[in-house]
């Protein structure tokens, strides 16, 4: 506003500050100063809001204002007499709008539902694809107001019938690289005469095109041809949940169901000093994804590109399962965060013939990166397929090229390597993080206990849903969460001691006996 007034006032030498200045106050003195009715002079009004910083002026409260639904007469009425499907576009998960649509992190972030990334689509539900005659990645036509688009379905249960849901913020045709060509411009169907409601229509038609698309997820998808939804998480107990009702009754009822496993063909280990170890309380846990991109942010691990996740070669350290369970009209969803559990035993160690991946003195699963000489052999022993091969260094190779080495290398963390390609990696625990704060206390000449580090999943959760900490320290909130009466070891029976401790979920709805 000051540079303004100096170039109004036609001068630019020694001005600004003054002329600002005398402005600020004449405004006060014409336009505010009036309506006070104080008595004191305005010079001495000025000072004394100069000295205080702030001005509080009292007014009258606002009349009451009557509320009328009239206004939504014109909404309704297309919903309630128009025949066909309806369409409802939202902005996108990660992308928003679109103007995060050039952050490769973000869109391979899996939707947190359909777990499809690179991508927008048609959501549909079990009924109508059968109505359409349509599978997850046929292409259907969209019609709305005379307009068209094309996008692949994904057949999605707990929808409601004769509905589609869509996201925009994608299509983009010129920009950025990471955005461009990526899924397809729905605003395009847009229309300026719904001002009521401009992202819901009523009177679609759907039809199918013959065309099909590839959907690239990060977790399969089910057709649900031959059979409806089934409890298949509850096969290998991955999942295990109850109810309130039935925790009050018998609280130890997890721990009744937990199997037994069988002796260790190793001696038992004894971490004397830090036990590092991760509790993630499912009941907390909404899926939302930002500790995948934390995650991914703190351990620069690369953006692989939709044709890379169509061969599921994805190099996520963290993903999030998304289970179904019940019938597709009314699905139960349960999510899990799964990452390295860091096994006592684990199975990853004893298969490696270079001895690339090895136990710490302090429990962490390690992979030296100079050892590796990528036979997958510990991926292939791994139960909870969680270890990535990078075979490729995709940062030297981004796309046309737009984007080099050294300004790639900005947006890497200094305190974790970029790994060379040829290597497997896994989730650390964020051990850069334990590094430092054990050469910290070394320089204060303080017992390292592990007490102030958190992982950058951690930090990032917003519901503190995840906990880490050093399990041997019986004051520490990890220790008391790894002796709950809901935690349980994912695929414990098989002896590989995780430690990474989930807290089984609690339903408590009109539906669930108690």
């Amino acid at each position: 506003e000051a540079a303004l007034l100096m170039w109004l006032n036609g001068s630019v030498d020694g001005f600004s500050q003054e002329l600002y200045h005398t402005y600020l106050m004449k405004f006060w003195e014409l336009n505010v100063y009036p309506t006070l009715g104080m008595a004191s002079a305005f010079p001495a009004f000025w000072n004394s809001l100069l000295h205080d910083g702030v001005f509080v002026k009292k007014s009258a409260p606002a009349a009451a204002k009557s509320f009328s639904l009239a206004g939504f007469d014109t909404a309704l009425s297309n919903t309630v007499t128009a025949t066909g499907m309806s369409l409802m576009i939202s902005e996108s998960y990660a992308l928003g709008d679109g103007k995060f649509a050039h952050n490769g992190w973000l869109q391979e972030l899996a939707h947190p539902v359909t777990k499809v990334t690179w991508d927008n689509y048609a959501s549909i539900s079990y009924a109508t694809s059968k109505k359409l005659d349509v599978k997850s990645n046929d292409v259907v036509e969209i019609t709305v107001n005379g307009k068209k688009i094309e996008l692949p379905v994904v057949v999605q249960p707990g929808l409601a019938d004769n509905f589609i849901a869509v996201e925009s913020g994608y299509g983009r045709e010129a920009g950025p690289v990471v955005a461009v060509q990526v899924g397809v411009n729905v605003n395009t169907i847009l229309s300026s005469k719904q001002a009521a409601q401009p992202f819901y229509y009523s009177g679609v038609s759907v039809t199918k095109t013959g065309n099909i698309k590839r959907l690239a997820t990060t977790q399969d998808h089910h057709t649900y041809d031959e059979e409806l939804i089934k409890d298949i998480h509850k096969k290998r107990e991955i999942i295990r949940e109850g109810t309130v009702g039935e925790y009050k009754k018998h609280p130890m009822f997890l721990k009744e169901e937990i199997k037994p496993v069988g002796e260790n063909m190793y001696a038992e280990f004894d971490y004397k000093e830090v036990k590092w170890a991760m509790a993630i309380d499912l009941n907390k846990c909404t899926g939302c994804g930002d500790c995948i991109v934390a995650c991914s942010v703190e351990n620069n691990i690369p953006v692989v590109g939709q044709d890379q996740v169509l061969l599921s070669r994805e190099m996520q350290w963290l993903r999030i399962d998304r289970y179904y369970a019940g019938n597709p009209e009314d699905p139960k969803v349960s999510v899990q965060p799964m990452m390295c559990q860091h096994c006592d035993n684990a199975p990853c160690e004893n298969v490696c013939p270079v001895v690339a991946t090895n136990h710490s003195p302090d429990g962490l699963n390690q992979m030296v990166y100079n050892r590796c000489v990528g036979t997958r052999y510990c991926s292939n022993n791994c139960p909870y397929k969680v270890r990535r091969f990078n075979f490729f260094n995709f940062r030297d190779h981004f796309h046309d090229g737009h984007y080099t080495q050294p300004v790639m290398q900005l947006s890497a963390n200094p305190e974790v390597t970029v790994r060379s390609r040829g290597v497997m990696e896994k989730c650390t625990f964020c051990v850069h993080r334990i590094s430092d704060g054990r050469a910290e206390a070394a320089r204060e000449g303080k017992v390292f206990n592990g007490a102030a580090i958190t992982s950058a999943c951690q930090d990032s959760c917003a519901a503190n849903a995840i906990v880490f900490g050093n399990a041997n320290d019986p004051d520490s909130q990890i220790a008391k969460l790894r002796n709950h009466n809901l935690g349980y070891g994912v695929l414990e029976e098989l002896n590989v001691k995780p430690n990474v401790t989930y807290i089984a979920k609690l339903r408590n709805t009109h539906s669930e006996e108690v």
